[in-house]
């Protein structure tokens, strides 16, 4: 995404929201422990408002969480140095101030496998424990699942959910293996081809079960696209459209997200252009839209472009945002670098109580303390990278 990379208690008239979620739930404890890839490492594309991103400085998907039998996390290494956002262009904003912790929603799921957790469990006596422990290890993120495993993907997925079911939780899941990802950048693969895909998404929504369940769909898929042909693109988009409409059929109480990209990168009207061809706009495959996905822009700016997009895009009001907060405490480096960039904090916690009309949630779609690849090797739980951006 460029300069790559979190759900809301109804509150008094904002629209949007997750009205599923607004009650405080059970506190049973986490006891699934899934077999599912960790997140890849999204790194950021050039940040621009109207151009489109290109291919070589394609953002890559952030590392989240990593499986009890773990595949490799997909990294990107750009092929040149992203372009800086607009931003970059002025004195970078002072971190925002200080507030008092913003409590968690309770109703969001804690996935009990994680590097973050592994790293809490081994290292008992790093002084550094308690800071990761309760500012990022407690928190709730999604789980993702980026490789193409046709014949186990429905599985997994259902040891999420029943996982989270059986706490009376909503676990947040990333579906990541449409073809072409990437413009075949570091994070290339995914399913051979969208026949293939198409197939995927079906046992991926045979294992969703009944129960409340977030869907991110495909990030970056709709955002970074230029990339392909007009013919291949609209093919693309016919699939998202067809997964969405798949993803709610199977659950009707899955509530499904579709790539916005983020403030820093295409134009709200562009973008929302995109998400209209893609399926986004329906009420059949759609909730709504998603963005920053492993990214830093500030949470205010994201909640006014993704509103500008919402708006542009149309459909049923109901349709509404979510926003990646993982690292986007004191927003984006002013310089336009993305790889683990000093500085940085963690945004809001993740929760379905934002106060903002359109905003259904604040998310943790990548889980902070992950490497994009230079305070670690990509994907991994750094410590040192997750104290920085805890304390």
């Amino acid at each position: 995404m460029v300069a790559a990379a979190s759900v809301v208690v109804a509150v008094g008239t904002a629209t949007g929201l997750l009205s599923a979620l607004d009650d405080g739930g059970g506190s049973g404890s986490d006891e699934a422990r899934p077999a599912v890839t960790s997140s890849p490492l999204l790194a950021p594309l050039p940040a621009r408002s109207t151009a489109a991103p290109t291919p070589s400085a394609s953002k890559s998907p952030s590392p989240s969480l990593s499986p009890s039998v773990r595949t490799t996390t997909e990294t990107r290494k750009p092929s040149r140095t992203p372009s800086p956002s607009p931003s970059a262009t002025r004195t970078e904003p002072a971190p925002e101030p200080r507030r008092a912790p913003v409590p968690v929603s309770p109703r969001l799921y804690r996935n009990p496998d994680s590097k973050v957790l592994d790293w809490v469990r081994d290292h008992p006596d790093d002084p550094r424990r308690p800071v990761i422990e309760a500012e990022i290890a407690d928190r709730p993120a999604a789980v993702w699942f980026a490789d193409y495993s046709p014949s186990t993907i429905a599985s997994r997925v259902r040891a999420v959910t029943d996982g989270a079911a059986g706490t009376g939780r909503v676990p947040v899941l990333v579906p990541y293996a449409v073809p072409d990802r990437d413009c075949g950048g570091a994070s290339q693969g995914g399913a051979p081809d969208l026949g293939a895909y198409d197939g995927w998404i079906d046992a991926f929504a045979a294992g969703l079960g009944s129960d409340e369940v977030i869907v991110i769909l495909e990030p970056d898929s709709v955002a970074l696209s230029d990339c392909l042909s007009a013919d291949r693109r609209t093919a693309r988009f016919a699939s998202l459209a067809r997964a969405g409409r798949v993803l709610k059929a199977a659950n009707p109480r899955a509530r499904v997200y579709y790539d916005a990209g983020h403030s820093g990168w295409n134009a709200p009207g562009k973008q929302a252009a995109l998400l209209r061809q893609a399926g986004a706009a329906s009420a059949a495959s759609s909730d709504g839209v998603f963005s920053n996905v492993s990214n830093f822009h500030r949470t205010g700016d994201e909640v006014a472009y993704d509103r500008r997009v919402l708006d542009a895009l149309g459909g049923p009001a109901s349709l509404g945002a979510v926003i990646d907060t993982s690292r986007n405490g004191n927003g984006a480096p002013a310089d336009g670098e993305w790889c683990d960039p000093d500085g940085r904090k963690l945004g809001r916690a993740p929760t379905t109580n934002t106060g903002e009309a359109r905003i259904d949630a604040y998310l943790w779609v990548k889980l902070p303390g992950e490497s994009d690849g230079c305070k670690g090797a990509p994907g991994t739980f750094t410590p040192s990278y997750a104290y920085d951006l805890a304390r």
